[in-house]
Formats: structure tokens, C-alpha cells, sequence
């Protein structure tokens, strides 16, 4: 499970980062608070750090349920993944919103797998206890 937390870690310090490059973006752009609107720049980053705080909800449960009842390093694996994604997401998305799918592509889908993963096992668990 360290492999997992590890992953889990690294996911909330790069949501920490993101949200460190909206404050960075509010004053290149001149975005004061507490207005999120008004500059097309800073919206991408203010995008990127709402999109990714959206599917934390989603990954963190996720993973440690696909870790509990499927695998712990395939967890940490698809979770890996995940934080990859949104890396390449945020690059992606605060120079153009055209180029954010890929990121986007990146991080979903192993959150999918993770919650999928976690349904599957907690049901296959349920069914073995009768």
C-alpha cells in the first residue's frame, strides 16, 4: 500500500502546485479576487486546477477501493498514470484549451479503471461473503 500512498501523495502535492500557478496566473494577468473571469489565460488555469480537483474526488476513493480489493500496485500503476495526465493536461491546457484532450484522455481513463476496478471488487467480495 506505500506504492499507493505514495501515488496519492504526489497527486494531492501536484493539485498543490496547480493551485500555486492560479494564484501565480491571478497576478500576471491582473485577475483580481475574488473574480475567476475576464481573461481567457487565466481561465485555463483556473480550469485546469477545478478540473483537477473534480476527478481527486473520484481518484483518491478509487484507489485505495482498487487497491483493497483488486490490486495495491496496479493501483499505484493507474494512479501513475493519472498524475502523469494531469501534468500533461495542465501543459496542455493553459497554452491552448484545443490542446488539453490528451491530458485530459490521460487522467480520466485510469480514473475509470480505478472506480470500475473498485465496483467490480467490492461486488466480487460481496458475493464470496454470500
Amino acid at each position: 500500500m506505500a506504492w499507493v500512498h505514495l501515488v496519492i501523495a504526489l497527486a494531492l502535492v501536484e493539485y498543490l502546485c496547480f493551485g500555486m500557478a492560479v494564484g501565480n496566473a491571478r497576478g500576471r494577468y491582473g485577475v483580481r479576487a475574488p473574480a475567476i473571469t475576464g481573461n481567457a489565460d487565466f481561465e485555463r488555469y483556473y480550469r485546469v486546477q477545478a478540473n483537477t480537483l473534480e476527478l481527486l474526488v473520484i481518484l483518491i476513493p478509487a484507489m485505495l477501493l482498487f487497491a483493497l480489493y483488486i490490486d495495491p500496485l496496479w493501483a499505484a500503476g493507474l494512479g501513475g498514470v493519472y498524475v502523469i495526465g494531469r501534468l500533461v493536461y495542465f501543459v496542455g491546457y493553459t497554452r491552448a484549451a484545443e490542446r488539453r484532450h490528451i491530458g485530459f484522455a490521460l487522467s480520466m481513463l485510469p480514473t475509470l479503471a480505478l472506480l470500475i476496478g473498485a465496483i467490480f471488487g467490492a461486488l466480487r467480495a460481496l458475493a464470496a461473503h454470500g
